[in-house]
């Protein structure tokens, strides 16, 4: 895990620990996808990654939508229709994180898998771009709370696996 950030370092990295947690998102999704290329389709530890993979998403979605945008609709309102889009996306994403969920738990062929993290690859671009652009700089400037408690997540230290948070 990362070393302690002092309250100053921390207020002032927000918006950077949003962008790091969206790559290692980002990364663990391209991964999850290129695994299903290889040989055995659906395995269990594929089925785990996955599984693990849906659960962090929602939890830096939930963390999200009950932490940081909840500070950022009191202390800068005028975001509040911006927040209120990206909430939205979240209730799409998590919609789409269901139905890998129930895909992964049954006897399913990789095509439908496929489909769907292809399709939420996209949108998940999308909104993490729009999110980026709209809220990096709000979130530098917020007074309150850690990474895990406004964003859901710990900054990854890209050395574990999605099934090693969990």
């Amino acid at each position: 895990m990362h070393p302690p950030f002092s309250p100053s370092a921390r207020l002032t990295a927000l918006g950077t620990q949003l962008i790091e947690i969206h790559d290692w998102l980002r990364e663990e999704l391209v991964r999850l996808r290129a695994s299903l290329d290889s040989p055995g389709g659906l395995t269990r530890e594929l089925r785990a990654h996955c599984v693990g993979f849906c659960a962090a998403l929602h939890r830096h979605h939930t963390g999200e939508d009950a932490g940081a945008f909840q500070v950022l609709a009191e202390q800068v309102p005028e975001l509040r229709p911006v927040l209120a889009t990206l909430s939205e996306d979240h209730r799409v994403v998590a919609s789409i994180l269901t139905r890998v969920e129930e895909l992964v738990s049954g006897p399913v062929a990789g095509p439908a898998v496929r489909a769907e993290l292809d399709g939420l690859a996209a949108l998940l671009e999308s909104h993490f771009t729009y999110e980026e652009r709209t809220l990096v700089a709000a979130l530098d400037a917020v007074s309150a709370g850690t990474a895990e408690e406004l964003l859901g997540l710990n900054v990854p230290d890209g050395n574990s696996a999605v099934e090693e948070r969990n």
